[in-house]
């Protein structure tokens, strides 16, 4: 994938989850995608911390499914 097709996908995803802002996504190719258009899916995995409202660190992980052009199809987030 892209560098500059990642980097705006991150700034898509920053915005929505801004304890991800600036990390670096680790990225996969996904196998037999599943979508409605027959193009390749990648598979992007943002790791940070949020914090609860009783000042404790809580880790967070958001998942990001996009095609090679930058289109999110479906993002999923661990609480």
């Amino acid at each position: 994938m892209d560098q500059k097709v990642v980097e705006s996908i991150s700034n898509k995803v920053s915005r929505q989850f801004p304890e991800v802002a600036g990390k670096k996504p680790s990225v996969k190719r996904r196998a037999g995608a599943k979508s409605v258009s027959a193009q390749e899916t990648f598979l992007l995995v943002y790791k940070g911390k949020g914090v609860n409202p009783a000042g404790k660190a809580i880790p967070r992980h958001v998942r990001v499914v996009a095609n090679a052009k930058g289109k999110i199809i479906k993002i999923s987030t661990s609480r």
